[in-house]
């Protein structure tokens, strides 16, 4: 197998494919999946890509919708536009999926989870995400998989753009942006601005206000790369998101979210490329009740790589690496701790040997809190021809206890009991056994995977008290077993291209057989999409099966988008779309309302598009 160094700074805006290839295209190039420049045949993994003009074409308005269109994903929002998010890869918890933008991990290190719904869908180049373990590789959270947000890149030329949309609820949006480079640099700049007077979004609660609950989003994004001689480059790139969001109108959140980082990227010779990069991630909220101030919980995570990349021959390749970080935390709540680190250290070796390719992985974790902590991985893949590769693999994972989890501070709720962290508590702990199924025939790409994960130590508040007054204490209390399939088809069809994805699990709490909340067994996606010439158009369909949810089941619902274009010239286009074309009423999480249907009309310009 032929192999290659593609500096990691300037590879990240050098190729672009469409979700379905990602998946079955052996020749698409990728680097989350094991750190380095590799196409997906070598990836050995589940692996899905979304470039810009995949985006563009599905016409979504969100992170959220964009994720929950591909395998493995499920999403929740608390309301609608700009409302609190959860995100289910493959059953695991929002905060047991690492997710980085461009490089950076990011994330709140108090709740472990990311605020994908503050995140501008028209700053995204592309996204790249891994299903199943990557601890091995990444270190925490990397449970049930990795997704990785890359920020617009700058190619050849000057291109300036711009876009102005409208819709329902009030709702508008205005983006500006420019790009250019020569051979020997890049850059990038974006800004977007975007309101809506939003929906209702709760109903049937105690102090509930029958109003519009609205939100605001601001957000920037700057990147840059200079490549100094053949074998020496570097980008820095930084990106802010501001989002303010109305619960009732006595409550309402102001939250910031940030990334600064830099890479510096050396190919000394043709057989060692080495990656140094640091980062900055900053997760900032605040509450208010009428307009005044409540209470505000902001984080940091500072990181540091070195990433060195050797091919000792033909047939054998060996990556290592050192990360640290340290994570803070500086709240209007008195912390009984602010902070910690973590030094890591992974290996990772490959071996080609004609059909069959091997990969294997070691990390070890040194935590201040919980201690070392270690894990691997081990997958082979083999071409049965050349329109049919199977692959396997097993892995280890773990998630860090957050900040809450370790040093939320003492404090009593009256009834329901006082809280506290618990800075004894254990990691969460996974091992998980993978098959994949991928070809090309009669002009269909397809995929199937096969999947099994375990997750000990996981995490809760428990009581622990032997009064009548609760006690509620993080606790290793629970056990989870998930099983699942993920089917995906594509192909052309009378000038249509189609494509789909059918996830079905079983995902189940082992400690009373229930199933684990929000993680519904069946989630299919379809749509279809065509080129009339100066016009094009598409549609949606998603199909959720019923989920638990506390208490309560949440019903299924089917939802259909639809979605037009028409290139007014060679610049301009005007686009249409229609969400939830037939007005299904359904939640996502308990008692909180989705939107009815919308309409959007925005128009664009986009030099030589």
């Amino acid at each position: 197998m032929n192999k290659f160094f593609v500096p990691a700074a300037l590879l990240l805006g050098s190729t672009s494919i469409s979700a379905v290839q990602a998946d079955t295209n052996p020749d698409t190039i990728v680097v989350t999946a094991s750190r380095t420049a590799q196409t997906v045949d070598e990836a050995l993994a589940s692996v899905t890509v979304i470039d810009r003009e995949e985006i563009e074409r599905k016409q979504v308005q969100t992170v959220n919708e964009l994720l929950s269109t591909t395998p493995g994903v499920m999403t929740v929002d608390n309301g609608g536009r700009g409302k609190t998010s959860s995100l289910y890869l493959r059953g695991t918890n929002s905060d047991q999926v690492l997710v980085m933008i461009d490089g950076i991990k990011v994330g709140s290190t108090t709740s472990g989870s990311m605020a994908f719904e503050h995140l501008a869908i028209d700053q995204i180049e592309r996204v790249e995400i891994v299903r199943g373990p990557r601890s091995s590789l990444y270190g925490s959270e990397a449970i049930g998989g990795v997704i990785q947000i890359f920020t617009r890149r700058g190619t050849q030329g000057l291109t300036p753009r711009f876009s102005a949309g409208l819709g329902s609820n009030d709702s508008h949006e205005v983006t500006f942006g420019a790009s250019g480079g020569n051979d020997n640099g890049w850059f990038s700049a974006d800004i977007s601005d975007y309101s809506t007077d939003g929906i209702d979004v709760r109903e049937g609660v105690a102090n509930h206000d029958p109003d519009d609950d609205g939100y605001d989003n601001r957000s920037w994004s700057l990147n840059g790369g200079y490549r100094f001689t053949d074998w020496a480059s570097a980008q820095l790139h930084w990106t802010r998101n501001e989002g303010d969001s109305d619960y009732d109108n006595y409550a309402s959140s102001e939250s910031d979210l940030e990334t600064l980082g830099g890479t510096l990227s050396l190919t000394p010779t043709d057989n060692w490329a080495l990656d140094l990069s640091l980062g900055r991630s900053k997760d900032e909220a605040a509450q208010y009740s009428r307009g005044e101030y409540q209470s505000h919980i902001d984080t940091e995570r500072d990181t540091a790589s070195i990433v060195s990349h050797h091919i000792l021959n033909e047939n054998n390749e060996l990556s290592w690496g050192v990360d640290y970080q340290e994570d803070k935390v500086s709240s209007s709540n008195e912390y009984t701790g602010t902070s910690r680190d973590n030094t890591g250290v992974f290996g990772l070796y490959q071996v080609y040997l004609g059909a069959h390719d091997l990969a294997f992985s070691l990390r070890t974790d040194d935590d201040e809190q919980f201690g070392r902590h270690n894990t691997g991985s081990i997958a082979w893949g083999v071409q049965l021809d050349p329109d049919l590769r199977l692959f396997a693999s097993y892995g280890t994972a773990f998630r860090a206890p957050d900040l809450n989890d370790l040093y939320w501070p003492y404090e009593d709720y009256g009834d329901w009991g006082t809280y506290e962290g618990n800075p004894d508590i254990k990691p969460e702990e996974s091992k998980s056994l993978e098959f994949g199924l991928s070809g090309t025939h009669a002009g269909v790409q397809w995929s199937a995977n096969v999947y099994q994960t375990e997750i000990d130590n996981l995490i809760d508040w428990a009581d622990i008290s032997e009064t009548s007054t609760p006690r509620n204490v993080p606790q290793n209390v629970d056990e989870a077993r998930i099983r699942g399939i993920e089917l995906t088809a594509a192909t052309q069809l009378a000038g249509w291209n189609l494509v789909s994805n059918l996830d079905l699990m079983d995902p189940e709490n082992r400690e009373d057989g229930s199933m684990l909340d929000r993680r519904p067994r069946r989630m299919l996606n379809l749509s279809a999409d065509r080129d009339f010439g100066v016009w094009s158009a598409g549609v949606s369909t998603q199909s959720v099966s019923e989920r638990n949810d506390g208490s309560d089941q949440l019903g299924g619902y089917t939802l259909v988008n639809l979605r037009g274009a028409y290139k007014l010239t060679q610049d301009w286009s005007l686009r249409a779309r229609v969400a939830n074309l037939f007005d299904k009423e359904y939640e996502t999480a308990r008692n909180y309302n989705q939107p009815d249907r919308e309409f959007w009309l925005s128009i664009h310009y986009t030099p030589g598009s």
